[in-house]
């Protein structure tokens, strides 16, 4: 007998982004990147009271879910939101919580 699977792939993936939103820092840097073009993560260090080594953490496992988008403009890193898939976690959860 074939055992059916219980989680779909929309679960999962809205999982995933809620994992990587699961931190108030990456909200702020979310809710920030909501608001304007792009930013440098040189103006994020300026703004967030927390160590570099920190912010590079976040803004990795933000990327790493795909909710945002790095670009090396040496010597910095432009970070913008990701649009597309930005589109599908907001989706999602209005689906998930029929919002």
């Amino acid at each position: 007998m074939i055992e059916q699977e219980i989680i779909t792939e929309e679960q999962k993936l809205a999982a995933r982004y809620a994992k990587a939103m699961g931190h108030p820092i990456r909200m702020y840097i979310l809710e920030l990147l909501t608001k304007q073009a792009c930013c440098y993560s040189g103006d994020l260090s300026e703004i967030l009271p927390i160590a570099k080594s920190t912010l590079s953490q976040h803004l990795k496992e933000l990327k790493d879910a795909g909710l945002i988008q790095g670009e090396i403009e040496a010597p910095k890193i432009k970070y913008c939101i990701n649009r597309e898939n930005w589109g599908k976690a907001r989706q999602l959860f209005k689906s998930h919580f029929n919002i």
